[in-house]
Order: structure tokens, then C-alpha cells, then sequence
């Protein structure tokens, strides 16, 4: 009788396993065995900011009058996101010690959004009409991940980030030198902007006389009107086969196998849009928001919630295309992570959105 109990509940167990691994029936994928460490992304502090003052003076996310030269110059098509209810972040969390749950109630009001991550042209157009120096131009250097550097630029690093080695920091990496002075983009001018810390985003949002989503609106207009959905366009990693962002295909970090077409970043508007026909909500760089970063969410109904007065990072969205579900599960809408304002590196870029059409 004792064998028959026991032989019972190994069968119990295996089953439970087994529904574990395959969800159990639902479309959704299995839990992500995100370890602690992610891709590093969220390490990249330069040893010059001062993380200790939290209160630190940067720059306004208004607009600032130095850079409302072209205000009215068509910078990006912008689209209208109609304000609404939705759920923000999620009960079952792939990682939580983000702070991804709880699932909270919040209502924003209508704004536009660029359809497209700021590209380096429109990035170029900024540079040239301002004079503006990026943080990573004034610094010296910033984070390139090491997949994407060539032979003679990584043979004179000799020092890369703690628990994440393949992140190696490049003197003369910036905007218009990617991957460090024998780089360009030349050739990828369609292609995100990266190398911008948070003030860098700021600065060429003001002068297009737009602003930085606020984390609640950037992530009501990855879900496209989708409720409990982990994509922008679904449950389901690629439909039909087909890829919807340019994400790690392989064994991260040292094979991408580029089964979606790139290894690095890829031009905007490669891959679908959502519903609100916004494109690489997810995937291809990280995008910077307004918000202040906290793990700690309030489950009250909030209208229109712009994150804490003060902190020490800032939150960005949507992953990159270094992200791999075995090691950084951060493309997802509820997903999130952080750097420090100052940070700058090969996968972090961003979006603007405004109260009016430009």
C-alpha cells in the first residue's frame, strides 16, 4: 500500500511538471528562467555619476527653449494613441525582482507617439541644427556589447563590466560611431539611434517640441488595445513562424544565429506594427521613458501616473536585440529594466510622443 502511494505521487509530480512546461493548455510560453543577471544591460553606470544623490539635477523632459528651433519640422510621423483603461504590468511576472507586478488599473489620456525609434538620420538632423554634444562624446567612451566589435578595437580593452563581460566599454563609441572610431553609420542612417543616455533623449525631444513617454504611456501603447497579452501583437513569440522583432535567436552570449534577419540592430519598420501601428515597441533597442525607477507599485487606480518624484535610474522599455528568453525575458510589454541617466550603450535608444500632432 506504501509503494502504491509513493509510485502515486511521483505520477502527481511528473504531471505537474509537465504542465509547467507546456502551460497547461494556455498559448502563453513557459515561465522564463531569467537568471539574476539578465544581459548585464542594466549595469552599465559610469563611474562618474553620482548614483548616491538622488536628487541630482537633470534635465526637464518640457520643452526646452534652446532646441525648439525646429519645432515644427516634421522630425517623425507621429501616431494618435486614443486615451483609455488599461491593466498595467503583470500578475504572473517572468522576472520579479523588476517590479512587473502587480497588475494595477490606470487610465491615460489620448497623446501621439512616434511610429518609429528616433533614427540616427533624425538624430544627425539634430546635431547638425543644435551644436548638441552627447553625454558618451563628452565622456569618452561608452558600453558596446563585445558580438558586434571588430578584432582590433576589442585587443586594446582591457577591462569590461562585473557579471557581464561582454560588455566592454569603447573610447569614442558615441551616436555616429557605434561600435568605436573605425565605425560609422554611413550605412544605417534607417537604422535606431543608440548611445544616448536619458538627457541625450531629452534634449532631442525638446527640440522637436515633444517629450518622453511616461512608462504608463509607453507601455498602454506597446499593448495596442491587447489585454493580457505578453507582445505587442500577442501570446505567441512567432506566429505562423513569422518574427515580429529583432530579437537574440541562439545561444546568448557568444552565438545569434540572426534567424530574424540581424544580429545588431535592424532598420525601423523591418518587422510588423501593433494595432495602434506603432513599430519595434519591442526589441531591436531599449527606450528610454520619463519615469523614475521603483519595484514598487501602488494597486489604486491611477489617471495619468508619471512614476516617484526622484531616484537614482531610469526606467527603459521594451528590450533589445540582445534579448533571449533563456537570459533577458524582457521583451514584453509589462517587462522593464533600468540605467542611471547618464548611461549610454550599443542597445539603448528611444521614442517621443506629445499632447498635440507635430
Amino acid at each position: 500500500m506504501v509503494r502504491y502511494f509513493l509510485l502515486l505521487l511521483v505520477v502527481v509530480l511528473v504531471s505537474v511538471g509537465v504542465c509547467l512546461q507546456s502551460s497547461c493548455g494556455g498559448e502563453q510560453e513557459a515561465a522564463s528562467t531569467e537568471g539574476a543577471a539578465g544581459c548585464g544591460c542594466n549595469r552599465l553606470r559610469r563611474a562618474a555619476s553620482s548614483a548616491a544623490d538622488s536628487k541630482e539635477e537633470r534635465p526637464s523632459s518640457e520643452p526646452a527653449a534652446k532646441y525648439t528651433a525646429a519645432a515644427n519640422e516634421k522630425i517623425s510621423q507621429m501616431m494618435f494613441i486614443p486615451g483609455g483603461e488599461f491593466l498595467m504590468g503583470t500578475d504572473d511576472p517572468g522576472i520579479p525582482q523588476d517590479g512587473e507586478a502587480p497588475q494595477r488599473p490606470m487610465y491615460v489620456d489620448s497623446f501621439y507617439m512616434d511610429v518609429l525609434e528616433v533614427t540616427n538620420q533624425q538624430f544627425q538632423s539634430f546635431i547638425k541644427a543644435t551644436g548638441y554634444v552627447t553625454e558618451a562624446e563628452k565622456f569618452g567612451d561608452s558600453f558596446v556589447f563585445e558580438g558586434i566589435l571588430s578584432e582590433s578595437v576589442k585587443s586594446q580593452i582591457t577591462q569590461a563590466v562585473a557579471a557581464a563581460p561582454w560588455w566592454l566599454p569603447v573610447k569614442g563609441a558615441n551616436w555616429n560611431h557605434p561600435e568605436g572610431q573605425d565605425s560609422n553609420i554611413t550605412d544605417r542612417l534607417d537604422h535606431p539611434v543608440v548611445h544616448v543616455s536619458w538627457a541625450d533623449a531629452v534634449a532631442f525631444c525638446s527640440w522637436a517640441n515633444k517629450r518622453l513617454p511616461t512608462e504608463a504611456e509607453w507601455e498602454y501603447a506597446c499593448r495596442g488595445g491587447l489585454r493580457d497579452r505578453l507582445y505587442p501583437w500577442g501570446n505567441k513569440l512567432n506566429p505562423k513562424g513569422r518574427h515580429y522583432a529583432n530579437l537574440w535567436q541562439g545561444d546568448f552570449p557568444v552565438h545569434n544565429s540572426g534567424e530574424d534577419g540581424y544580429v545588431k540592430t535592424s532598420p525601423v519598420m523591418s518587422f510588423p506594427a501593433n494595432l495602434f501601428g506603432l513599430h519595434d515597441m519591442v526589441g531591436n533597442v531599449w527606450e528610454w521613458t520619463s519615469d523614475w525607477w521603483t519595484v514598487h507599485h501602488t494597486t489604486d487606480h491611477q489617471q495619468n501616473p508619471t512614476g516617484p518624484p526622484s531616484g537614482k535610474d531610469k526606467v527603459k522599455k521594451g528590450g533589445s536585440y540582445m534579448c533571449h528568453k533563456s537570459y533577458c525575458y524582457r521583451y514584453r510589454c509589462a517587462a522593464r529594466s533600468q540605467n542611471t541617466p547618464d548611461s549610454s550603450a550599443s542597445n539603448l535608444g528611444f521614442r517621443c510622443v506629445s499632447q498635440e500632432k507635430q
